[in-house]
């Protein structure tokens, strides 16, 4: 892990940017690229509500914006159609949504998210959204793989049939980060060939993955796994780096790099699968890096689409 003074000057050309002054740019997408560069306020420490984030998408060059489930449920008609002109004047798309519950837990705890769900799914479906996601944990100190897989297929069976009933694909992210799938006594998921089987028991024909560029690398799969799937298979993306110096399994998941700043992640095998199926869905950044989440809103907007563009190049000037 580097520190905040070496981050800010790894960055510097962006936050030189910031610190002169902000101008509203107005993201043009390259019509050879589908997919779309999407901002995700919480997994780069940026906090704020849905206009404030769509705002900061707009000033920075995102070309689309994560969806808040309860921000849009919230709003009365007029006030919708306003945010979505904004949306729409920014020249942006919306990305994907969090999924609003927890599953993961005692059932008392996801019966009453369930009560909740159905409102706050209306409410993306009103707004334009299609795209919801959540992740799974690799593993579990009760519950053998067995136990986990089933309660996995009957909860996630009945979220998946309102998110049908209101309009939303949703995805599921498998993680493979060693430690975590060895940190409890029982496994779970951790690779795209179990996580499709999870998907195929659920059975509701509106569910997808939320693929990684970190867990694909850590659960030691290839471009060819990518390639075997469909673009209505894969909701949103998740696009990382690796710190240097460590092994594979000595990877800490909360311990993360931006896209394409450190090469231990080749993304180019990883994007380049995306592209030529035809990945039409948001990529954004989920480093949960410290130095990043140090730094101010317009800075750390900044330094992650800076790194996503990056990130994109070799696509970009391909065409």
């Amino acid at each position: 892990m580097i520190n905040r003074r070496q981050f800010g000057q790894t960055l510097a050309s962006s936050v030189l940017a910031v610190a002169a002054g902000i101008r509203t740019t107005h993201a043009r997408q390259p019509q050879h690229r589908k997919m779309t560069i999407d901002l995700v306020g919480g997994a780069i420490g940026v906090s704020g509500n849905q206009t404030e984030m769509i705002d900061l998408a707009a000033r920075h060059g995102f070309e689309s914006v994560e969806a808040k489930p309860q921000d849009l449920a919230n709003l009365n008609d007029d006030q919708r159609q306003r945010l979505l002109q904004h949306l729409k004047g920014k020249n942006l798309v919306w990305g994907a949504a969090g999924l609003p519950i927890e599953f993961r837990k005692e059932e008392e705890t996801f019966r009453e998210g369930l009560k909740r769900l159905p409102n706050l799914m209306a409410g993306l479906q009103k707004a334009g959204v299609s795209r919801v996601g959540t992740w799974l944990s690799p593993s579990n100190d009760s519950l053998t793989y067995l136990q986990n897989f089933n309660q996995h297929v009957r909860r996630l069976r009945e979220v998946s049939k309102i998110l049908k009933d209101n309009g939303q694909r949703f995805g599921l992210e498998y993680v493979g980060t060693f430690n975590l799938r060895t940190r409890s006594k029982f496994p779970f998921v951790h690779s795209m060939v179990e996580a499709a089987e999870l998907i195929d028991e659920i059975g509701t024909g509106n569910v997808g993955f939320v693929l990684d560029s970190w867990h694909w690398w850590t659960a030691d799969e290839s471009e060819a796994d990518l390639l075997q799937l469909k673009n209505n298979q894969i909701v949103a993306v998740d696009l990382n780096d690796a710190p240097k110096g460590l092994a594979k399994r000595q990877q800490m998941d909360n311990r993360r790099e931006l896209p394409a700043a450190t090469g231990v992640i080749d993304i180019k095998p990883f994007l380049g699968a995306l592209q030529k199926i035809g990945y039409d869905g948001p990529v954004r950044a989920e480093p949960f890096n410290q130095p990043l989440r140090a730094l101010n809103n317009e800075e750390a907007c900044a330094a992650t689409a800076h790194a996503l563009k990056k990130a994109f190049t070799f696509l970009d000037e391909s065409h």
